[in-house]
């Protein structure tokens, strides 16, 4: 490794767009900020170091045998916030970029490009939530801002809010990309009489350091490194990486996957299963990550952390050929979940679709295994085993990777005809993850506040009869804004000592049921009892809904409110300790009464890398 002669950002550019200048596969996404865009021409214009950065060199013959792809020029959130590859090379010598991805980049993207990005409270279907902007410098501003710690004033604009701007007179914006077109001191000057500025003495400094900045100073500090095997590479990689934002052992091992997979592009496919998998439902917050695991899992792979020696090629070979098979048990599963009522907002765990993913793999079972009736009680066994898996506090945290190789082993011995729920909690329980559940936990459940994630399982399972296929809400029994008014509350009578505790009850669980989308929105905020009269046609059908919901006894007003919480929480509380196998405090007083004391679990393997 050497280090090499400082070259201009004007010449480092040229040789991006030539493709002089490449990425490697294991090089992650541009996730720089425009307000971060903004602050390295900022540093550059005050002359601060931006620190040096590391190259391959890739020799004659040997691009051929990586992957490698171009620098974002034009980013956009939804459309455009991945790299594309460059595609053959040729014989040619190409140099990689191993550290200094982002803020190449980002000058790429400052001086020739744009950056998309949605706007705040805009639908991503909007066609207007999504302005191209490209970076402006104001040529009359130039002093400290205290508040944003920069001198100088860039802005990503569109044309028509630069214009704006400088027709008010309080700015002239400039646009930065034309100044690559600026390479003497008699451009700048030109430059400054198109703009009408020529006589301003700020106008004439920013523009003219500007262009120092960009053409003059050689500010491209950077080593080479010759070596051409990738393991060295990779090594060095990591190195350089270890500090700042650290790039994920996910991000390497994809791009290994990138530079050994022969008929598909890895980080291409993976990608967009990622996306896909996440448009499923209501919406999921998948990562690429839970699918390199997965497709660990279901390989078989004995050691399934996410370390180099794991992604070798006899495994990347087997993960291109199963890669279809493993993509539709991911998509199958995923659509289960869908199915379940899970979204990225209710479902607490990623991880668990993975064993789920294992099962329907193993079995071969295909999109109709969601809608048979032959595979009722099966999606029935997985669907309570789930709920209880995320009701549960810690399953799905330390000691991941052990707890799904450990699925993943009963699942191969005892799940070729059905989910085996018995074996699954016996293993769970040998790991220390059991699924029984004490009765503080229970108490602890009932006592869940609105916007918990463990909410939804709990009453799914406890009120299966909202069909969580279609768009349901978790909606509150007595409308949050009148019990959280206390004005509201006294001119119903009530007394002001109660005031707190019924405060306090509003967001809870025994005030909350699941509620299909458009009943929730007729809903509104009517007391539950008027709504009951107004939405079913008869006594008998309100009936039947307040049986099925333990809210029978339901008060006409909220005067009435405390004791129905109460009453209802009790019902809540005998409903799950029966669905959930769970002896009450008596029944443990009578059947243990010298109980020793529980022996704590081991400590997870601090080896084992989660997710």
């Amino acid at each position: 490794m050497s280090f090499q002669t400082p070259i201009t950002i004007a010449n480092a550019l040229e040789k991006i767009h030539r493709r002089e200048y490449v990425l490697p596969a294991i090089q992650r996404e541009f996730v720089w900020s425009r307000d971060k865009i903004t602050r390295l021409f900022d540093s550059l214009m005050r002359g601060y170091p931006i620190g040096s950065f590391l190259m391959w060199q890739v020799h004659e013959g040997n691009a051929g045998r990586f992957a490698f792809y171009d620098f974002m020029r034009d980013y956009h959130e939804r459309d455009n916030a991945h790299c594309a590859p460059t595609g053959p090379l040729g014989n040619r010598a190409i140099t990689a970029i191993l550290d200094g991805q982002q803020r190449l980049t980002a000058l790429n993207i400052g001086l020739c490009g744009s950056f998309t990005a949605k706007l705040p409270r805009m639908w991503a279907n909007n066609p207007l939530a999504y302005p191209k902007k490209v970076l402006y410098l104001n040529l009359l501003h130039r002093g400290h801002d205290d508040d944003l710690g920069v001198e100088y004033d860039f802005r990503f604009l569109t044309p028509e809010e630069a214009a704006a701007g400088t027709d008010g007179g309080d700015a002239h914006w400039y646009r930065v990309q034309d100044v690559r077109e600026l390479t003497t001191t008699r451009d700048v000057i030109r430059a400054l009489q198109r703009h009408g500025v020529a006589d301003n003495d700020t106008a004439g400094d920013v523009l003219t350091r500007l262009h120092e900045v960009v053409h003059v100073t050689p500010t491209v500090n950077f080593f080479l490194e010759d070596a051409q095997e990738l393991d060295k590479v990779l090594n060095i990689f990591i190195r350089v990486n270890s500090g700042g934002a650290v790039l994920s052992y996910s991000d390497l091992l994809l791009s290994v996957a990138t530079a050994q997979w022969v008929e598909r592009d890895a980080r291409e496919s993976i990608h967009r299963l990622v996306d896909e998998l996440n448009g499923i439902g209501q919406g999921f917050a998948f990562s690429k990550d839970l699918v390199l695991k997965t497709g660990l899992v279901l390989l078989g792979k004995g050691d399934i952390r996410f370390k180099v020696d794991n992604f070798d090629r006899e495994t990347m070979t087997k993960l291109e050929k199963q890669w279809s098979d493993i993509e539709s048990a991911l998509r199958l599963g995923v659509a289960l979940l869908a199915d379940f009522g899970f979204s990225g907002v209710t479902l607490t765990a990623n991880s668990a679709v993975i064993p789920l993913a294992y099962y329907l793999h193993r079995r071969g079972l295909g999109d109709n295994y969601r809608t048979s009736d032959a595979f009722r009680d099966d999606r029935a066994a997985i669907r309570r085993w789930l709920q209880r898996s995320l009701m549960k506090s810690g399953v799905w945290g330390s000691g991941l990777d052990r707890l799904l190789t450990g699925l993943r082993a009963t699942l191969e011995k005892e799940g070729g005809q059905g989910w085996p729920t018995e074996a699954i909690e016996r293993e769970m329980a040998r790991q220390g993850k059991s699924l029984r559940f004490e009765p503080t936990e229970i108490e602890d459940l009932l006592d869940l506040k609105y916007g918990s994630k463990r909410l939804f399982p709990m009453l799914a399972m406890l009120y299966p009869g909202v069909d969580t296929r279609d768009q349901f809400h978790e909606d509150h029994i007595f409308p949050r804004s009148i019990l959280r008014s206390r004005a509201k509350l006294r001119a119903a009578g009530l007394s002001e000592d109660t005031l707190p505790l019924i405060e306090d009850c509003a967001d809870r669980a025994a005030n909350l049921q699941l509620l299909r989308g458009p009943e929730n929105i007729s809903k509104q905020a009517a007391l539950p009892a008027a709504w009951l009269q107004k939405h079913f046609e008869s006594d008998a059908e309100r009936e039947s809904w307040l049986r099925e919901y333990d809210a029978t006894g339901l008060p006409e007003d909220v005067v009435g409110f405390p004791e129905f919480y109460e009453v209802r929480r009790a019902r809540m509380r005998q409903r799950l300790t029966s669905l959930l196998g769970t002896a009450t405090f008596a029944e443990q007083a009578a059947d243990t009464p010298d109980a020793p004391q529980a022996v704590p679990d081991d400590e997870p393997d601090p080896g084992n890398e989660g997710l």
